[in-house]
């Protein structure tokens, strides 16, 4: 019984370390950037779709949507990137 109570104070030991919380924290970290990258994607496609395909698509973009689409999509990366730096500058001051 000495030995469980042993390995059990370790681990608590352990899980209360901030070097477990790192270990833990920069997986979930890069988990969470990769959702919001997906989900920049799937808004970014979504919104860029509605507003330059207008027609039924065929087997190519008409030179216009191509270049409402590339427009559109510059647009949306300028904005959130705009966006996030925001936040990060008022995060940075609290």
């Amino acid at each position: 019984m000495d030995c469980f109570c042993s390995v059990l104070r370790l681990t608590e030991r352990l899980i209360a370390s901030d070097y477990f919380s790192v270990l833990i924290s920069e997986p979930m970290q890069k988990e969470k950037e990769k959702a919001m990258v997906n989900e920049m994607v799937a808004k970014l496609t979504s919104v860029c779709w509605d507003k330059c395909v207008t027609s039924t698509p065929g087997s190519k973009f008409s030179s216009s949507e191509s270049s409402c689409l590339s427009n559109c999509a510059q647009r949306y990366l300028d904005m959130s990137l705009i966006i996030m730096k925001r936040f990060q500058s008022m995060n940075s001051m609290h």
